[in-house]
């Protein structure tokens, strides 16, 4: 507790100095706008690992620096706090809320853990299989959101609530939150569908260079690096940083139906709770058909998320009396500063790209004259730890070409460069700001920045690793 204090006190005073320092000396080669990007993002970088000032609230530093330095006007970084993937958030927090709030995540926690077993391991792996399970159909946001109230449900009932956990409960939480999160990551990579980057990619290959990836061939190579990824992170986390060898629930199965009999049969709430939830779940999964029959409608996993939290404000329990689902004042309980939190990751990315930071590195890269193998894995290396500042999108968006420009200037096929690249942007593990899942996860309090980023690290290595792997051995056999 003592050593978290020092580096909150060291954080606060390195983090601005940090800032003055990058500001006062000008980086070669760097116009003035671009090093107060760095500058900004140094000293954000400081106070959210060593958590100096609240996460949320250093959020709001573009606000000030951003206009101050000239690099964007505050209008431009205001945009960012409101713009679609916060939404998103919003509308997921409010569903998760909805469930909450008629007890249904309890029922199902208390179904999973019927089936998984009791055992620790056990629950921990039975959450990653499901949430990853999710990733590949739903946005990684979506499969998180759903499965956060019923870890959170799981946790409480299996430690029975203990207002002081021992160290091994507080493992137990920290490793099923964090595999959540991460299988929600890693998920997503094994289908076109599952998180954006994929399609970013599939789009650009088609319009660009009248190349077509099926939706069978993309899991050839996604599908066994997900699976090979998430049963290292379960290893990772479970047998190596937070295991939980010691742990034994006092819960049983007979308990778990006991507490199941508690809750009797579904409630009419709770069955229109689930209404509205399999329903979203299903425009989330089927958005791309509904839209290419539909095309008037233009559904974005955003719009379906605000029809979800608006059905269940705008759905009556009881017309007479004028009762809802949820009213506005049960939004007191939503993770308000994670919404801020990436409101700054979005600014920060935008004033990275808007500056030439990025282009600026690639560029670096491409002119270096290095060998296939090392511009390869330099590529990797740059994508998969610039993704934990900028949206993933954005960068695939900014560097897909860039990199398609580098394979054909190496006199290589554009997709052994393209594919691992592509992938690198879904491997976030490192900071909450990074993703959607790391974000919603360190909202439940059950893991801190430093613990996130203390395991982030390492799986951020291995993931790099595998993707050099992939380019030299897999992809090779599959185009």
């Amino acid at each position: 507790m003592n050593n978290l204090l020092v580096s909150k006190k060291i954080g606060l005073f390195v983090g601005p100095l940090l800032f003055l320092l990058f500001i006062s000396v000008p980086i070669v080669n760097l116009s003035f706008e671009a090093s107060a990007v760095i500058a900004c993002a140094s000293w954000m970088i400081i106070w959210w690992i060593t958590e100096a000032v609240s996460i949320s609230a250093t959020s709001l530093l573009p606000l000030i620096l951003f206009p101050m330095s000239g690099v964007m006007d505050v209008n431009d970084v205001g945009a960012n706090y409101g713009s679609s993937i916060v939404f998103l958030f919003f509308g997921g927090f409010v569903l998760a809320l909805g469930l909450e709030k008629v007890n249904l995540h309890r029922r199902i926690a208390l179904t999973i853990i019927k089936k998984t077993g009791t055992t620790p391991n056990k629950v921990i792996l039975g959450f990653m299989i499901a949430t990853a399970s999710m990733s590949m159909w739903i946005s990684n946001t979506a499969s998180t959101v759903v499965m956060l109230p019923i870890a959170i449900s799981v946790i409480h009932l299996l430690t029975n609530e203990n207002k002081n956990p021992n160290k091994n409960q507080k493992n137990f939480a920290l490793s099923v939150m964090l595999g959540i999160a991460f299988s929600a990551n890693a998920g997503g990579i094994a289908t076109v569908i599952g998180t954006p980057p994929n399609s970013v990619l599939i789009g650009l290959l088609e319009s660009e260079y009248q190349i077509q990836i099926s939706f069978v061939k993309w899991m050839m190579i996604g599908l066994p690096f997900a699976l090979i990824l998430i049963a290292i992170i379960y290893v990772v986390i479970v047998h190596w940083i937070f295991p939980t060898k010691d742990l034994q629930f006092k819960t049983s199965n007979n308990v778990i139906d006991e507490e199941l009999k508690k809750l009797g049969s579904i409630s009419p709430r709770e069955k229109q709770v689930l209404f509205v939830f399999v329903i979203i779940v299903f425009l989330w999964i089927f958005r791309t058909t509904i839209n290419s029959i539909f095309p008037f409608l233009k559904l974005s996993d955003t719009t379906i998320s605000i029809i979800g939290a608006l059905a269940l404000f705008a759905i009556p329990v009881n017309l007479k009396k004028g009762e809802f689902i949820l009213k506005w004042e049960d939004t007191q309980k939503l993770s308000w500063g994670i919404l801020i939190l990436f409101g700054g990751g979005l600014a920060l990315a935008k004033g990275m790209s808007s500056t030439g930071i990025v282009s600026l590195i690639t560029n670096f890269i491409a002119d270096g004259n290095f060998s296939v193998p090392l511009t390869a894995s330099l590529l990797i290396i740059l994508m998969l730890f610039m993704t934990e500042l900028m949206s993933n999108v954005a960068l695939i968006s900014l560097l897909a070409p860039v990199v398609a420009g580098i394979a054909i200037g190496l006199e290589i096929p554009i997709l052994y460069l393209l594919i691992p690249v592509t992938i690198a942007s879904s491997c976030a593990f490192i900071l909450p700001m990074a993703t959607a899942p790391n974000a919603i996860v360190f909202a439940s309090g059950f893991v801190k920045v430093h613990e996130m980023a203390r395991i982030g690290i390492i799986i951020n290595c291995i993931s790099v690793l595998i993707l050099i792997l992939l380019f030299r051995f897999g992809i090779p056999l599959v185009f």
